[in-house]
C-alpha cells in the first residue's frame, strides 16, 4: 500500500505542478502574440487530446507524467506560412522571448505564495518554540556553552521564534563560515550569548549530510518523555526473535537503567553487531533477554537496530506552541517572506554544493521525492500542500539555472541576441544544448545515486 501512495502522491503532485509551470509560459505566449501550437503535460503518446481555439492549439495529457512542455510556432522547426511569420518565436521581439521564458519559474513560484497564503489566512501558523532538549555530553554546543531547557531567542542577529527557523538558520550558518551566534533565555529568565564555531571546513561539509546536522553538533529540541515502552516489534527483527513483544517496558540494557525511548534508541545505536542484555517488565513481572543487534550504516555511521517502534508521543503542551493567525493580507506578505526565504536558502546551498561546502548527498532524485509525496500524502492535506509548495519553489529555482536546455540557459541566449542585435551562431547554440544535457544528466545520476545509496543505507 505503501508504494502506491508513493507513485500517486508523486504521480500527482508532478503532473500539477508542471501543468503551472507550462501554464505560465502558455499565458505569457497568448498574451504576447506567440502563436501557440501545443500544451502538454507529460511526454510520450497522448492520452487525452482536445484542440481548440482559432490557432487550433493542441491541449494534451501524455502517458509520461514527468514533465510537460509548451510547443511555440518556430521557423526553425520547418517552414511557416507567410501569414503566421510574425508569431514565429524567432520574429518577436527578444524582450518577449525572455518574458514567456521568465513565465513558466514565475507561475512556480506564484503557485508557493498561493498555496502559502490559503494554508496561513486558513489554519495559521502553529510554530513550536525553539526550546532546547538532550545536549549529548562533550559535543559542540555543551562546549559552546548550550544549556537543556535554554530557548534560543535569535540565531546569527535575526529574531527566531520556531525549530524551524533555527534549522534554517543552522543549516545557513554550517554551510558558510561555520559560526552560528545565538542568544539563549535561560530558565530563570536571564539572557546570554552562545556561539558556536566549527572551525574544519571537512567537519562543516559532513554536518551539511542530510540528518547529520543536530546529531553532529550534539542537540535535540525539547519534545514530550516518550516512555521506554515498545510500540511496534517488527517481525523477524532481533527483538521479535528473541521474545519482545508490543507493550514491553524496557528498563535497563547492559545493566544501563533506561528511563525514556530516547536512552533505548541511543543505547542500542552504540551497540551495533553485538550482544546485549535486555531487561524490561510485561505485566508488572521483570524479566530478561539477551539479543544480538543488527548493523546499519546511517549517513556513514554504523548503528545498531533490534527492529522496534516508539508508542505515540505525546501532545506538547500548550505552553511549547504558538498559535500566529493572519488575515488575508498577512498571510499574503508571511507567505511571500517564506517563499522567498526559502528559495534564498536553496540558491546558496547550491552554490556552496558547487563550491563544495556542501554535500553533494542532498542531491535528492525520484525516488526520494516519490517517497516524500507519497508520505506527505498519507499524512492529509496540509503535508500535501506542503511538500507541493517545497516542489514547486525548487522546480521554479531550477529552471532559472543558467543550463541552456533550461528556460535560465534560453534566457541567456536571448539577452545575449538582445545586446548584440542578431543571434548567436547556430554552432554555439547547438553545442551549449549538448552541454547542458550532459550537465543534467550528471546531476539526475547523482541524484539518483544519492537515492539509491539512501535505500540501501
Amino acid at each position: 500500500m505503501g508504494i502506491l501512495w508513493q507513485v500517486a502522491g508523486f504521480i500527482l503532485g508532478v503532473s500539477l505542478l508542471v501543468a503551472v509551470h507550462e501554464y505560465g509560459h502558455y499565458w505569457a505566449a497568448r498574451r504576447l502574440g506567440f502563436k501557440v501550437l501545443r500544451f502538454s503535460v507529460g511526454f510520450g503518446p497522448a492520452l487525452w487530446k482536445r484542440v481548440s481555439g482559432a490557432d487550433r492549439t493542441e491541449y494534451v495529457i501524455a502517458a509520461l507524467p514527468l514533465g510537460g512542455y509548451v510547443k511555440l510556432l518556430d521557423e526553425r522547426e520547418g517552414p511557416v506560412p507567410d501569414a503566421d511569420l510574425a508569431r514565429s518565436f524567432t520574429r518577436r521581439p527578444p524582450w518577449q522571448r525572455i518574458l514567456v521564458l521568465l513565465a513558466g519559474p514565475a507561475a512556480n513560484f506564484a503557485f508557493a505564495i498561493l498555496v502559502l497564503w490559503g494554508m496561513l489566512w486558513v489554519m495559521g501558523s502553529p510554530e513550536v518554540r525553539p526550546v532546547v532538549g538532550r545536549i549529548a555530553p562533550d559535543s559542540m554546543v555543551a562546549q559552546a556553552g548550550l544549556r537543556a531547557d535554554d530557548e534560543i531567542l535569535r540565531l546569527g542577529g535575526r529574531e527566531v521564534s520556531s525549530q524551524g527557523e533555527v534549522l534554517f538558520g543552522l543549516i545557513d550558518a554550517m554551510s558558510d563560515d561555520g559560526v552560528a551566534r545565538f542568544t539563549v533565555r535561560a530558565p530563570n529568565g536571564g539572557e546570554r550569548d552562545v556561539e558556536l564555531r566549527v572551525e574544519d571546513a571537512e567537519a562543516r561539509r559532513v554536518l551539511t549530510e542530510p540528518a547529520a546536522l543536530m546529531r553532529g553538533i550534539g542537540f535535540r529540541f525539547w519534545s514530550p518523555v516518550i516512555p521506554p515502552r515498545l510500540g511496534r516489534v517488527l517481525p523477524g527483527g532481533p527483538a521479535a526473535e528473541a521474545g519482545l513483544r508490543e507493550g514491553d517496558v524496557v528498563t535497563a540494557v547492559d545493566g544501563v537503567a533506561i528511563a525514556d525511548f530516547a536512552a533505548l534508541a541511543d543505547a542500542i545505536n552504540a551497540r551495533p553487531n553485538r550482544d546485549i542484555a535486555v531487561r524490561f517488565t510485561r505485566d508488572g513481572v521483570a524479566s530478561e533477554v539477551s539479543l544480538r543487534t543488527s548493523a546499519e550504516i546511517v549517513q556513514g555511521r554504523e548503528i545498531g537496530r533490534i527492529r522496534i517502534e516508539p508508542t505515540p508521543p505525546p501532545p506538547l503542551p500548550e505552553s511549547m506552541v504558538v498559535q500566529r493567525r493572519f488575515g488575508p493580507v498577512g498571510a499574503l506578505v508571511e507567505g511571500s517572506v517564506r517563499a522567498w526565504d526559502m528559495t534564498v536558502l536553496q540558491a546558496k546551498m547550491f552554490g556552496r554544493m558547487l563550491l563544495g561546502q556542501v554535500s553533494l548527498k542532498n542531491l535528492s532524485g525520484p525516488l526520494t521525492i516519490a517517497e516524500y509525496a507519497g508520505s506527505s500524502a498519507r499524512s492529509g492535506l496540509v503535508q500535501f500542500l506542503g511538500f507541493l509548495v517545497v516542489i514547486s519553489l525548487s522546480l521554479g529555482f531550477l529552471n532559472l539555472l543558467p543550463i541552456p536546455i533550461l528556460d535560465g540557459g534560453q534566457i541567456v541566449y536571448q539577452t545575449i541576441e538582445w545586446i548584440k542585435g542578431s543571434p548567436l551562431a547556430e554552432r554555439v547554440q547547438v553545442a551549449g544544448q549538448n552541454i547542458g544535457i550532459v550537465m543534467l544528466l550528471m546531476l539526475m545520476g547523482l541524484a539518483l545515486f544519492n537515492d539509491v545509496a539512501g535505500k540501501m543505507g
